[in-house]
């Protein structure tokens, strides 16, 4: 589910003025950081009035919201590109996770050839599975503008105060008097993200953490479900308890890991990166068979 718009697009002038402003967002949270972002200054690089913001999102946190929910959207489409375009494994090919010799005999009782005939396209492997979803985020991470602040998450920011951008405006008063504390309706922060339905907003989390956009949240396990929904497919086995659990850990994981190796080099530490697919590839790939193989 997406983020809660106060007014959803619903003529295409509407839908293209709102891409706008999430480009915008998106670029200048690569310029100025999520501190001095503003939404007069999204307003201005999105050639739109400053109302047209507030149309859409009551504060610059429902804006990033929004943006970070289309990465994930634009993620899971790259994904699914990558997916389509992989080979189908060998029909003779040893299910994944599956000793040479073994039954295949599931939790079920049922048993198996051992082999991946009769998966859909005949199963796809394991390992270039998993690095389809890792490439996927790697090129986001490299090449779309605001994505190395903002993925699938606000981040949470290093200060409680709003600093002055560099055109003397801040996110204390914008171009309507309005604030990111209070917005052109009067709610504030504290009263809703977008004031909607009087939804609390969270504390401000650490430096470089994400913010959850609902107390108790985080965006991972929502990114580690689409990848289960976007992978079983390909791999010709249900959604299940393991491949969710499976799943989980390795996106918490990749995203700590990969936190560390783009700290090291902007365009992500190469043997850092190395480690991290060894890492999946070990942990993950064994799972990936149909439910009945090693684990």
């Amino acid at each position: 589910m997406g983020p809660a718009l106060r007014r959803a697009p619903v003529q295409r002038r509407s839908a293209e003025r709102l891409t706008r402003i999430l480009d915008a967002c998106a670029e200048l949270l690569d310029e100025t950081g999520y501190e001095r972002l503003s939404t007069r200054a999204v307003a201005a690089r999105a050639g739109v009035p400053i109302g047209s913001v507030y149309r859409f999102f009551g504060n610059k946190r429902a804006m990033v919201a929004a943006l970070a929910h289309r990465n994930l959207d634009h993620y899971a489409a790259r994904v699914a590109a990558g997916l389509a375009a992989l080979p189908a494994a060998p029909a003779d090919a040893p299910v994944v996770g599956q000793a040479d010799g073994a039954s295949g005999e599931g939790a079920s009782g049922g048993s198996g050839s051992g082999s991946n005939e009769g998966l859909p396209n005949d199963g796809a492997d394991a390992a270039q599975v998993i690095d389809a979803v890792l490439d996927a985020y790697l090129a986001m991470k490299r090449t779309v503008p605001g994505f190395g602040l903002v993925d699938f998450g606000v981040p949470g920011p290093c200060a409680l105060a709003d600093a002055t951008d560099a055109t003397g405006a801040t996110d204390a008063t914008d171009a309507t008097g309005a604030t990111d504390a209070t917005d052109a309706t009067g709610a504030t922060d504290a009263g809703g993200v977008g004031g909607a339905e009087g939804v609390p907003d969270v504390a401000d989390a650490p430096c470089g953490q994400v913010e959850p956009e609902l107390p108790g949240e985080s965006p991972n396990p929502l990114v580690a479900a689409r990848i289960c929904g976007l992978i079983a497919g390909p791999l010709g086995r249900p959604v299940d308890d393991t491949l969710r659990r499976k799943v989980l850990v390795c996106v918490e994981a990749t995203d700590a890991l990969l936190r560390l190796a783009f700290r090291a080099d902007p365009s992500g530490d190469p043997e850092l990166v190395a480690e991290t697919r060894a890492l999946l590839h070990a942990y993950l790939a064994p799972a990936l068979g149909r439910p009945g193989g090693a684990r």
